[in-house]
């Protein structure tokens, strides 16, 4: 018998979390800097930003940054419940993964601004700390996301559930949180 499953991850944020995963890989591996595709796909990437910011306020309970905000008391418990080897259950992002998720945010933010500073912003021609900044985040951006799939992994196996799963389904085993 299959476990029973509630909705989770609406198709917003859904759509906004493939589209950032697809965006990075085309422009970090396949686009080169500045071409034309790249920039179009930055400024896409920078639109799902904004409205997954603004669904964060009003979109379903899962979506909602006061549902899943990394406050110091949240990280405190979920890092307390990992050292002792402890089951911590949270139907959305764990306080860990939000803090990982709210920087890889902050990331495609930067990445946003200092590619459109270094291309768009004729008083900055010549200027090297845009580019250099903007491949400083887009490397960070690379290592968050390296994180964000090992955890993905790591938490599957040590839940006996599948998480990524969850992200293309929108659906997860039901648990209580805590």
């Amino acid at each position: 018998m299959q476990p029973a499953t509630v909705r989770l991850w609406d198709p917003l944020v859904r759509v906004c979390h493939w589209s950032f995963a697809g965006v990075f890989i085309a422009n970090y591996f396949i686009n080169e800097e500045g071409e034309d595709w790249h920039q179009w796909l930055g400024y896409y990437a920078v639109g799902c930003l904004l409205v997954r910011v603004v669904w964060g306020f009003v979109g379903p309970r899962s979506a909602r940054w006061s549902d899943f905000w990394p406050t110091p008391a949240r990280l405190a418990a979920h890092c307390k419940a990992l050292l002792h080897n402890q089951p911590y259950h949270r139907l959305g992002h764990s306080p860990l993964g939000a803090l990982v998720m709210v920087l890889m945010l902050v990331c495609i933010a930067g990445l946003g601004l200092t590619g459109f500073l270094a291309e768009e912003v004729d008083a900055l021609w010549g200027a090297d700390w845009p580019m250099d900044l903007h491949s400083l985040l887009a490397n960070s951006l690379l290592a968050l996301a390296g994180v964000h799939l090992l955890a993905a992994v790591v938490e599957s196996l040590r839940l006996r559930e599948n998480l990524p799963l969850s992200m293309m389904t929108g659906r997860r085993r039901h648990r209580d949180d805590p």
